[in-house]
């Protein structure tokens, strides 16, 4: 019973959130934002906290600053999948667990809309950033990001 409700999971965060998320809506703007230390950088990046916030993502931007990108939020940790439909600009995407520890960490193609799954299922937070930042920050997995909110804690099961 726990797959199915995983996999029902996943097609709402596919099929349903993707549904809210118009491929002409413009960049998203008033998002709250935070600023985070990741290695030696210090950014300043929006919060996508609810699904709709998430499922827009990045949509709709043509640039991002050297030290720009998106920080999403999810309610518990999971398995994070993204994709780059109606995203335009090359990211590179960390994928993070509830310490705040880079756990695994993705280059994105623009518009591609393949689907770029984490290996692990303890992912709350999922940071954005243009292509190659973590790289040329370095920035690999293993290291933490420091100022990330704490979440309610939720779980994603029964169990």
């Amino acid at each position: 019973m726990k797959f199915f409700r995983i996999i029902a999971s996943l097609v709402l965060l596919f099929c349903g959130e993707s549904l809210l998320a118009d491929p002409f809506t413009p960049p998203q703007t008033n998002l709250p934002k935070l600023k985070l230390q990741v290695g030696e950088r210090t950014v300043q990046v929006p919060m996508a906290i609810t699904p709709e916030q998430r499922a827009i993502g990045l949509m709709g931007r043509t640039s991002l600053g050297s030290n720009e990108g998106m920080l999403f939020l999810f309610d518990f940790p999971q398995q994070a999948v993204f994709w780059m439909k109606d995203t335009p600009i090359a990211l590179s995407i960390a994928y993070i667990d509830p310490s705040g520890k880079i756990l695994e960490i993705y280059d994105l193609k623009p518009l591609s809309e393949d689907l770029v799954q984490s290996s692990s299922h303890l992912i709350l937070y999922a940071l954005e950033m243009p292509k190659g930042w973590f790289e040329t920050n370095g920035i690999q997995p293993g290291m933490s990001i420091e100022g990330l909110p704490r979440v309610e804690k939720k779980s994603g099961s029964d169990s």
